[in-house]
């Protein structure tokens, strides 16, 4: 059913392009005898050409894992609390850009900073092509701000890392070798009840042969959260073999990759009201849209960079 719907919604997408182009040719007709405005036509024209970058935008999402949820992580670098209070203001960015694109969010797991903010985060975005939107969001992303934090109101640069993991669903099989795994219990911190604080339901899973370790704590009961942590698990082990595939496919692009998402990709600078992707040359000066969750901007350029760039790639080959 889900990939049902997904065809119809290209059906659909491809029948409203064709009645725009075929209203801008006729209001170029109309103009041309007399009977419309040029503004007329124009705004014809301007519509059809919005509708097919659309669908080209959408063309970039054409890899399998594309239409998976994801599960986005945010760390916190060095500077203390004013690398924590930045790691919490993009977990804020994401949850607003989910709620105002209609994306479902839930939490899954948090640590707190010492004084503000948070040290890291968790959070699983749920809809049509999550993964495939959010995974340019990969890299490190840095903030110029004059520090509230800051006795002396200097200006202060943070950085935050962000991850986002492909979550496998049914089409996907993933097999775990529960002798693989390594589970601890402990208890919960920070805000959640007297019931979550008081037990030992948060869990730690720990994958033997790859070394990834993921925590829950957010559910009230240890079955629970060792459920959605052997999902998470599960995702982060999906997310490598596809690495795999990816360094078989193409080893240069590969590395170009990884370099990406291991490097700066975005600068928030506050009193310059500047936010800039180093990758894609895309900016705005639209800082506190930004912050309330208007990235797609952003995310567009990304695909459409990249889905170019591989493009030049096979023609050279």
């Amino acid at each position: 059913m889900k990939t049902l719907r997904k065809l119809e919604k290209q059906v659909a997408d491809f029948n409203d392009l064709q009645v725009k182009v075929d209203e801008a040719e006729l209001m170029l007709e109309l103009y041309k005898e007399g009977d419309a405005t040029e503004e007329e036509s124009d705004e014809a024209h301007n519509i059809a050409v919005q509708a097919i970058e659309n669908i080209e935008f959408k063309r970039t999402l054409d890899k399998p894992e594309d239409a998976l949820d994801c599960i986005l992580e945010i760390n916190a670098g060095a500077g203390g609390t004013e690398a924590c209070d930045w790691a919490s203001m993009l977990f804020r960015m994401y949850k607003m850009w989910a709620d105002r694109n209609g994306y479902k969010w839930s939490l899954l797991n948090s640590v707190d900073g010492d004084a503000a903010g948070i040290k890291s985060v968790e959070m699983e975005i749920s809809g049509d092509n999550a993964y495939g939107l959010l995974k340019g969001e990969n890299g490190v992303h840095r903030l110029v701000r004059v520090s509230p934090f800051n006795a002396q109101g200097k200006r202060m640069t943070s950085f935050a890392s962000v991850f986002v993991h492909p979550v496998v669903d049914d089409s996907i099989e993933i097999t775990v070798n529960p002798a693989d795994l390594s589970w601890d219990v402990f208890r919960s911190s920070g805000a959640g009840g007297q019931h979550v604080n008081t037990t030992d339901s948060a869990v730690r899973v720990r994958h033997i042969p790859s070394g990834i370790v993921v925590e829950c704590q957010q559910e009230r009961s240890q079955i629970q959260n060792r459920e959605t942590a052997l999902k998470m698990l599960k995702s982060r082990l999906y997310e490598l073999e596809l690495q795999r595939q990816l360094e078989e496919r193409d080893k240069v692009e590969a590395q170009k990759m990884k370099n990406e998402w291991g490097s700066q990709i975005r600068s928030y600078v506050m009193d310059d009201r500047r936010v800039k992707d180093h990758r894609t040359g895309h900016q705005t000066n639209q800082t506190d849209a930004v912050m309330d969750g208007d990235i797609t901007g952003f995310l567009k350029a990304y695909l459409m960079n990249k889905s170019a760039t591989l493009m030049a790639m096979e023609e050279d080959n």
